[in-house]
């Protein structure tokens, strides 16, 4: 059959048989998918219908409205509307080319000449580049032609056309998110406007108009978001509890701004250190352009990142960043190698908080022992001396010879001695002793000299 209809179709083109029909003209993108829509006349609903390539041989049928789907070709029949689409999936340079939207009959079938247009997906040739600033607005400026007035307008990242609708950041339809605003003046361009810049806003941008037939229009933009800077940057010092002064210049024609001192690690975000702070006070030089803010009492939580300046708009090199630093009294002095234990103790428990019981020990409790230590042993050097001070002064008065003698605290005593009459005097302790003592026992005295040899 399909050998009859490729002769049939080789007949009609030689006797002008094909169908003078306009020629269908489709366009698309590498990658994404392609429709081709082909129409036919009342009467042939049942019949079927087929896309081919080349000479629409048996091989050059590509699907048919009795396969529906084949290989990457999607085909459907809409009865009620007369048309058959063919949608193309994933297409490539390769698929571009002619194609022949065809319509089975007994005699010879009915074709329709498509024209297939692929293009790489990505734009463009000329590139408009645009600059911002961190935390800064910025306006992109997107030109259409006067035919596209009442189109679509919109806007996405990225330079790939094939997706940049069903990605667009903001149309003209909704004109307004919350970082993108588009305005369309309905003339020659619409403009989109970016607020709050970051550096993660940078990049590709396309600009498109949505077109009912054939694709859409863009222009390219390239967004540059630079680092917000100031005029001046400067590191400070100030002691704690005593005044600083912070200086602040700004161009000479910006004498009649409003002044002011912000605090934030972003020009952005940063807190208005002159409103209900008493401790700020502002002082205008306007014959060096320049104002001070002088902080009278430095507190610890005065640290950080000030921004001063003259523009409430944050104008590029109108403002001066400050970091303030604030140092105890001690640490002004001269840099000594020595630590204290009051600052070893502070590193310690800001560095090392499961040390600092340790460390007390070391320091504190162990020093306290030793000390009580050597206090003890001195005083019980100190008792000894005194007993052998009062032991140097006992004398000893025997009942038989009447003779007073002085005893040495150096002495031995038998344990089975008895002693009797034994009394002491003052200043000089006396003792003495009847002769109590069996023969057999006897009292041993070392160092006994007579009263009289004193």
């Amino acid at each position: 059959m399909w050998i009859l209809q490729h002769l049939l179709f080789i007949l009609c083109t030689a006797l002008s048989c094909v169908t003078d029909a306009a020629v269908i003209y489709v366009s698309g993108y590498e990658g994404s998918d392609v429709r081709v829509s082909c129409y036919y006349d009342q009467g042939y609903e049942s019949h079927e219908k087929y896309l081919c390539r080349n000479d629409c041989g048996y091989s050059d049928v590509l699907i048919t409205t009795s396969e529906k789907k084949k290989n990457k070709y999607l085909i459907g029949d809409y009865k009620s509307a007369k048309k058959f689409t063919v949608t193309i999936s994933d297409v490539q340079h390769k698929d571009a080319g002619k194609y022949w939207c065809g319509v089975s009959r007994a005699v010879k079938d009915i074709y329709a000449e498509v024209r297939v247009e692929i293009k790489p997906d990505s734009c463009c040739d000329n590139v408009t580049k645009v600059q911002g600033y961190d935390g800064g607005s910025v306006s992109i400026s997107c030109p259409y032609e006067s035919v596209d007035q009442n189109n679509l307008k919109y806007i996405c990242r990225g330079n790939q056309p094939s997706t940049c609708l069903q990605q667009a950041v903001v149309t003209s339809d909704s004109k307004q998110t919350t970082q993108f605003t588009l305005t369309d003046d309905r003339k020659s361009q619409f403009t989109v406007t970016i607020a709050n810049l970051t550096q993660k806003d940078s990049g590709s941008y396309l600009c498109g108009v949505h077109r009912n037939s054939g694709l859409d229009v863009f222009s390219a933009v390239e967004l540059e978001v630079k680092e917000w800077c100031s005029v001046k940057s400067s590191n400070m010092s100030g002691i704690l509890g005593h005044p600083v002064t912070l200086q602040c210049p700004y161009p000479p024609q910006h004498h009649g701004n409003r002044k002011f001192l912000c605090k934030g690690d972003h020009h952005s975000s940063c807190t208005d250190m002159l409103n209900n702070q008493s401790r700020f006070t502002l002082k205008e030089d306007f014959s060096s352009s320049s104002f001070s803010v002088t902080i009278t009492e430095l507190e610890a939580g005065d640290a950080g990142t000030y921004w001063c300046g003259s523009d409430s708009q944050w104008s590029v090199a109108n403002y001066t960043k400050i970091q303030l630093s604030v140092v105890f009294p001690q640490q002004t002095s001269t840099v000594s190698p020595n630590i204290t234990v009051t600052s070893l103790t502070s590193y310690i428990t800001s560095k090392h908080p499961k040390d600092v019981t340790h460390f007390m020990i070391w320091v504190y409790i162990l020093p306290l022992i030793l000390i009580l230590f050597i206090i003890f042993v001195l005083l019980m050097v100190f008792k000894n001396d005194i007993c052998k001070m009062q032991g140097s002064r006992v004398s000893v008065n025997t009942a038989e010879t009447g003779e007073e003698r002085r005893v040495s605290p150096i002495y031995d005593f038998r344990e089975d001695v008895t002693y009797a009459d034994v009394t002491f005097s003052s200043p000089q302790t006396m003792f003495t002793y009847d002769g109590g003592v069996d023969d057999d026992q006897q009292v041993i005295y070392q160092d006994v000299r007579t009263a009289g040899e004193n």
